[in-house]
């Protein structure tokens, strides 16, 4: 390990920046060095300009992501090189909000149906019924699940935020099932690591990912680019359908905004339809056009 990156590991820490974020702004810098094969402390400015530029015309990055990354180099010239940073010169794109893919209740259904094996089902019904992310699912512990209130814990959500969820009765018994097919019970993670499930780390996030892909793919829904936040998504919307208020879903999702919920009235099809287009109210000449054969 290079001093520089020692140090703004260490700084980093000392902030309390959650893992992924740490290992995120640490490939980050690790990959522009490499792109101009020089240690990133003697780089400057317009090495930076035209690494912004590379990752939208070479590497095809999303504004987001190129966002992410540009925090990452901020960081290190701020905070790690002690230098300044001018947004004027290094501008961050303009963000692209683009509508999630929203699935019904019935195509939740097939897709759970036809998880396999019954450990990718109980992670997709736990998605579904908490609507947390998936790396909150994969952490979860089992004193998490407190059957006794009927609530789910989710701990260190992003921004380090806990929350409580509700703990679906139907989710309850996928999850008394899926322990009594354990061989081996574990002590602490509720969704241990390894194909035996007895590892003594949590499931990585990918298995999750992967549980989604071959799911949709059985079920038919693949054209549909189904991960595990479509889950989440779907747990909002169908709150938001079935009469809930933004500000409980709010608590829910452990936004810290409540602007980021507003999306979901985008996608509520309980909400679009309560609106009527102008169009139905005007008085118009009964008169149809026959195209011209030309």
């Amino acid at each position: 390990m290079t001093r520089l990156r020692q140090i703004m590991l260490e700084e980093l820490e000392r902030r309390n920046y959650a893992p992924s974020t740490i290992g995120a702004y640490l490939r980050t810098v690790e990959h522009f060095a490499r792109y101009f094969r020089c240690p990133p402390d003697r780089l400057g400015t317009e090495h930076i300009r035209q690494y912004q530029a590379a990752m939208f015309r070479t590497w095809k990055l999303s504004p987001n992501t190129v966002t992410q990354r540009l925090a990452a180099l901020r960081y290190l010239y701020i905070q790690v090189l002690q230098r300044g940073w001018s947004v004027a010169e290094t501008p961050y794109p303009k963000k692209v909000l683009r509508l999630p893919q929203i699935l019904s209740q019935q195509e939740v259904a097939r897709l759970i149906d036809a998880a396999e094996p019954p450990f990718h089902r109980v992670l997709l019904m736990t998605l579904y019924a908490t609507g947390a992310r998936r790396a909150e699912v994969a952490r979860l512990k089992i004193t998490d699940i407190d059957s006794e209130r009927m609530v789910v814990h989710i701990r260190g959500g992003k921004g380090r935020k806990d929350r409580d969820v509700m703990l679906s009765p139907a989710l309850l018994d996928e999850l008394r099932a899926y322990w009594r097919g354990l061989k081996k019970k574990p002590t602490d993670w509720l969704f241990p690591g390894n194909k035996w499930h007895t590892a003594n780390r949590p499931v990585t996030t990918k298995v999750l990912w992967m549980a989604c892909q071959q799911a949709a793919i059985r079920a038919g829904l693949e054209d549909r680019n189904i991960h595990p936040h479509t889950l989440r998504h779907c747990f909002a919307t169908h709150m938001l359908e079935a009469g809930a208020d933004l500000r409980t879903i709010q608590i829910l999702l452990g936004h810290r905004d409540l602007e980021e919920t507003t999306i979901y009235l985008h996608l509520s099809n309980k909400h679009l339809s309560a609106t009527a287009s102008f169009l139905d109210g005007l008085t118009l000449t009964s008169r149809r056009t026959t195209p011209r054969n030309d």
